[in-house]
């Protein structure tokens, strides 16, 4: 794997999960992998669990680790080519991310979009340039359209805490399959769940003060599309009328324009807010009854509750989900570590 951005830069999504499980289980296993190695983190944006948790997946792998927060100590970069740089911009994103790629063997990229021009941001042109420009292995810490070591952590605590856990090749429905994460084994070729009762995934809007960017829905749509059409999860994406996502990150999935109809007999519900596409970086006027509480919990079938974090209480999701059983969204963050640790072991690999 020399780059990750998406859930299309992974050829086999049942393998790596497999692999963040094993590294949870034993997380020094590995430990000579990234020996002299170094990983460096440029981050254009602020960050909590990224920065962290790749920190210490490339720590676990005997890696060093350079961090670089180019928004506040970074010169401000060009990124438009055949411009005379008489601006503000300092440095061109050619040469800025050539000399990266100097220091390090893999390179973490996080930068947000600015939800003002929806083809700018679409375009990724940032991120694609930096990738071509720093001649290393490059992971996305989050990008203007994806963030896939969240996707990823997602999909393990799906996987990790879902009562069918994949069995192997070898396994067929009615064997005694393990339940301890630590034995799960999934081959090349992924496990076979024909005829196992699947999880039914909720990625459910929910409302906010501003405008927030649409990557986190958009991988976690394309990664559980990914992974229905692999018979590991049935999903649904419940969102009021005006926030539907771009269609090439959902094709596959239901679409639900009514909360509680989606969420009846749901076992996972992924609440998060994302802005309009279509009236692109636009909060627009949506109905009440869209934030998750112990009342709408009801309908579900005792459902595990995520979100990405940070999350704000009371607005996006009710406090006594949060302080409640059902939540999952610090078991999710501590899988973080086990993503970026699995994507950064597959790297390291074919250095």
């Amino acid at each position: 794997m020399k780059l990750f951005s998406s859930v299309n830069d992974v050829q086999d999504i049942k393998k790596l999960v497999a692999s963040a499980l094993a590294l949870k289980a034993n997380p020094y296993a590995h430990s000579d992998l990234g020996k002299n190695k170094t990983l460096g983190l440029v981050f254009m944006n602020p960050s909590l669990r990224t920065r962290l948790s790749t920190q210490k997946a490339a720590l676990n792998l005997g890696m060093n680790v350079m961090v670089m927060n180019m928004d506040k100590e970074g010169w401000a970069l060009e990124t438009q080519d055949g411009v005379i740089m008489n601006g503000t911009t300092v440095e061109h994103i050619r040469e800025a991310a050539a000399v990266m790629g100097e220091y390090c063997d893999i390179l973490g990229l996080r930068s947000f979009p600015k939800l003002q021009n929806r083809e700018e941001d679409y375009n990724e042109e940032f991120f694609n340039k930096f990738v071509k420009f720093c001649g290393v292995p490059v992971v996305s810490l989050e990008s203007a359209t994806r963030h896939p070591l969240q996707s990823l952590a997602d999909l393990i605590t799906i996987v990790e805490t879902w009562k069918q856990p994949i069995p192997n090749p070898s396994q067929r429905e009615g064997s005694n399959i393990s339940h301890n994460p630590a034995e799960w084994q999934v081959s090349p070729t992924g496990g076979d769940l024909e005829g196992a009762v699947l999880p039914k995934v909720v990625l459910a809007w929910a409302p906010h003060i501003k405008p927030l960017p649409q990557a986190v829905p958009n991988s976690f749509a394309e990664w559980m599309c990914r992974a229905q059409a692999e018979g590991m999860v049935d999903f649904t994406i419940a969102q009021p009328a005006g926030f539907e996502l771009e269609e090439s990150f959902t094709s596959g999935a239901k679409i639900s324009y009514n909360l509680d109809e989606a969420i009846t007999d749901a076992d996972y519900v992924y609440v998060k807010n994302w802005s309009s596409y279509k009236d692109y970086g636009q909060l627009l006027d949506f109905p009440d009854g869209w934030m998750m509480n112990n009342e709408k919990l009801k309908l579900t079938s005792n459902a595990k509750v995520m979100h990405c974090l940070p999350v704000r209480r009371d607005l996006e999701l009710a406090s006594e989900i949060l302080d409640g059983p059902n939540s999952l969204v610090i078991h999710e963050a501590g899988n973080r570590l086990w993503s970026a640790q699995a994507v950064l072991k597959a790297m390291l690999e074919e250095l």
